[in-house]
């Protein structure tokens, strides 16, 4: 009997080709569109609540935020000429090509959310535009989370099924906290319950992702990204403990959580991106998987 074969890759060359993407670029447009989508929510709901200081805060930070990511995406792609082009067609299989008309059509959305609301003219314009970048806020997100998943990335795609809920968790953890170091302490009530269920989320979301991808949560734990990932656990736990005991009676508490929160939430998709390269560039969290899913069918049909 010949001996069952062990892996080894070419030179323990990578079995896939990883991302090109440089990580400031992408890991900080995932973060910025995270922030700008679930702070649109936010904002329309201060905005229908009462809470005008909150509301235009939110208003003008979701613009700031989904302005700095489309820049950041642009450099990414080497040539601004490249993201007009990439409307020519609309492609609902492709990720990529759903997500930039997503930003095409909710950057101008927040935009007159932003400037109505800073200028306090064309009141009924300004809550069409609020309530229209509401609507998109929540699939700007977390589409970011699908465009990872849909590639071959170890780390990424077998955690196709959570990745979506822990980037919504971690936008939702961005915008209370900036809602919460923006907006003033009589306003801050409804960020303060976002936050304490933004961060619970976030970890329940965590643990499913490492149950679901099995020996390549590895990634998720060591290195850099394990690094990353244990920090922002630490800051969204802190910043959501703050929100809940300190941020309804003092200013400074709530701006020190706030900024928790933020933090925790940008650790969270670098670490999330740290963690897709490194299982790219090792080839035994591509093989070892494909692996132990034709031993379950084997088994399965047995």
């Amino acid at each position: 009997m010949v001996p069952r074969a062990e892996f080894q890759s070419y030179y323990g060359k990578p079995v896939i080709k990883a991302p090109s993407w440089s990580a400031r670029d992408i890991a900080g447009y995932f973060f910025l569109g995270g922030l700008a989508g679930a702070g649109s929510v936010l904002a329309a709901g201060a905005h229908a609540t009462g809470r005008p200081v909150t509301a235009r805060a939110m208003k003008l930070s979701s613009l700031g935020a989904v302005s700095l990511a489309t820049a950041a995406l642009i450099n990414d792609l080497g040539r601004p000429s490249r993201f007009p082009h990439m409307l020519r067609v609309l492609k609902p299989t492709s990720p990529m090509s759903v997500g930039s008309w997503l930003l095409a059509a909710y950057g101008p959305a927040a935009g007159a959310a932003a400037l109505c609301g800073a200028t306090g003219r064309l009141p009924r314009t300004g809550a069409a535009a609020t309530a229209a970048a509401c609507a998109l806020g929540p699939v700007v997100a977390t589409y970011t989370a699908v465009l990872a998943a849909d590639t071959a990335v170890p780390a990424w795609h077998g955690a196709h099924r959570e990745l979506p809920y822990l980037f919504a968790a971690s936008a939702t953890a961005a915008a209370s906290g900036m809602a919460l170091a923006a907006g003033p302490v009589r306003e801050n009530g409804p960020a303060r319950y976002a936050a304490a269920l933004a961060a619970a989320a976030d970890l329940a979301a965590a643990k499913a992702a490492e149950r679901r991808l099995g020996p390549v949560a590895e990634t998720l734990r060591t290195g850099r990204a394990g690094g990353l990932l244990r920090t922002a656990r630490a800051l969204t736990l802190a910043g959501a403990a703050g929100a809940a005991t300190l941020s309804g009676r003092s200013r400074a508490a709530a701006a020190a959580s706030g900024v928790a929160l933020l933090a925790g939430s940008a650790c969270t998709r670098f670490g999330v991106f740290a963690a897709g390269i490194a299982s790219a560039e090792d080839p035994a969290y591509t093989v070892g998987p494909q692996r132990e899913r034709l031993r379950a069918e084997a088994g399965a049909e047995a």
